[in-house]
């Protein structure tokens, strides 16, 4: 039997086993708080104000966190480093040997390889009995400057999942100075109530750098695998726009001279 079959049997099951607990539960008084404990304390955001000063800078990179993956997902992107329509633009002027107008569209464009087409022609209008070989150095060089900035945007989360545990794990430390100063003012009695506010400090304050940390570092590697194919994919663009423009260049001027005849040495 199919998956789909199994699905309202294992509903009907996971209900029936659930309703005399949840009719338990509910004929089951709620136990009343404790003393100097509010209701609020139970809540996601009390337990939260109880993390202690490391919440604060944790709960600002959370908040940097979710804005600078989306913003990596728009921008890490097959679009931002090239387009069939950019691609068949650039044949098309390259044919014609159109390299101002090539120049002219390349400045307007926003993509990777925009601008390496962009520096390498714009050099080569300018100096018109330039070698080949400086072309192509001028083209690795915008390449590999575009290759470090992509990769540069990505190593921001990094830092994110690196850093986020440091922060907790300072909190934890200050919760764990707190409940053994508590010990060290009230030995015999320790103050039950203010030993346990430290260890939930230190607690929250883990499990914060925890929740920030690992999804920073989880973002990561899958956004650095999404820039390392775009990468390789403006590499190869790179490679076949200077194939094509060595072509239409004038080969002489990277050759060496000619050997002499033979016969033509003396003795």
């Amino acid at each position: 039997m199919k998956a789909r079959t199994f699905l309202p049997i294992l509903i009907l099951v996971a209900g029936a086993g659930l309703a005399p607990v949840a009719a338990q539960e509910a004929s089951t008084p709620a136990p009343a708080p404790a003393a100097g404990e509010t209701e609020g304390d139970k809540s996601l955001l009390g337990v939260i104000r109880k993390g202690g000063w490391a919440v604060v800078p944790l709960f600002g990179l959370s908040v940097f966190t979710v804005t600078f993956i989306a913003y990596s997902f728009l921008t890490i992107r097959r679009g931002t480093v090239v387009t069939r329509k950019y691609l068949a633009s650039v044949d098309a002027y390259l044919k014609s040997k159109d390299y101002l107008g090539l120049v002219a569209l390349s400045s307007h464009e926003g993509q990777s390889l925009a601008r390496v087409v962009h520096a390498t022609l714009e050099f080569a209008t300018r100096n018109p009995g330039v070698r080949f070989a400086v072309l192509r150095e001028i083209a690795e060089t915008e390449g590999s400057r575009q290759a470090a900035d992509m990769f540069q945007r990505v190593s921001y989360l990094f830092d994110v999942g690196v850093i986020a545990p440091m922060l907790g794990l300072a909190g934890t430390v200050t919760g764990m100075i707190t409940s053994f100063h508590v010990i060290g003012i009230d030995p015999e009695g320790m103050r039950p109530a203010m030993l346990a506010n430290g260890v939930a400090e230190a607690l929250i304050a883990t499990a914060g750098g925890l929740v920030v940390g690992i999804p920073a570092m989880i973002f990561y590697s899958i956004l650095k695998g999404r820039a390392s194919a775009l990468v390789s994919e403006l590499e190869a663009q790179t490679t076949n726009f200077l194939a094509y423009l060595e072509l239409q260049h004038d080969p002489r001027a990277d050759r060496p001279p000619p050997p002499p005849p033979p016969g033509s040495h003396k003795a």
